[in-house]
């Protein structure tokens, strides 16, 4: 499946560091890739369900990394949600982050937790994406990995309701750089990581 050209110039940048992934990083990102693939063998979809705090940044993040992973390389069915324990809104620096690296977005909704189109490639449909609990409706409420992008999420949740398999990917919240001169390059820094992860632990299934 091809991606827009900008966001798979990025890719391109991103498959080429994977020796920047430390080793205990690669075993999680096994587990993930095992689980999907388990499901492929199964005849069944991977529902990802990527969970921070929330819901504003790492999980969103993730969410849509994801997908343009499994699209890179191929793997389906895979459908990937994200999630908090509390709903807050995709955080704008974030947003931008993710713009700056090819992902097409659009605010299609206003308020205070926005709902954005977003868009990685041109023959697939945008994923809806806004700020949500784990248990909003939209959701998987059985059948899916947990995958737990934040330590507070972490920690704070020792069971997620319908999970088949729970696996801690947790990165460092970029919001600690929030006002400062190096907010938006430590923004677009994690959601260069995340991708490069994801995109690892997807090729690691197709491989």
């Amino acid at each position: 499946m091809k991606l827009y050209p900008e966001l798979s110039a990025t890719v391109q940048e991103l498959e080429q560091e994977y020796n920047q992934i430390p080793e205990n990083r690669k075993q999680q990102l096994q587990q993930l890739a095992r689980y999907v693939r388990q499901k492929q063998a199964s005849g069944q979809p991977a529902q990802l369900n990527f969970i921070c705090t929330h819901n504003s940044r790492r999980s969103h993040m993730a969410q849509l990394w994801a997908l343009a992973a499994a699209a890179q390389h191929d793997v389906g069915p895979v459908a990937c949600f994200s999630g908090g324990t509390e709903a807050t809104a995709f955080n704008p620096n974030a947003v931008e982050a993710m713009r700056q690296l090819g992902f097409r977005i659009e605010k299609t909704d206003e308020g205070a937790n926005p709902v954005y189109s977003i868009r990685y490639a041109p023959e697939l449909p945008a994923a809806r994406v806004w700020s949500k609990e784990v248990t909003d409706a939209v959701n998987p409420s059985s059948n899916f990995a947990a995958i737990m992008t934040c330590s507070d999420a972490d920690e704070n949740c020792p069971v997620i309701p319908g999970a088949e398999i729970r696996i801690p990917l947790t990165y460092e919240d970029p919001k600690a750089f929030d006002g400062t001169a190096e907010q938006q390059a430590k923004y677009v820094e994690r959601a260069r990581q995340i991708g490069r992860e994801l995109l690892y632990a997807f090729q690691t299934v197709s491989s």
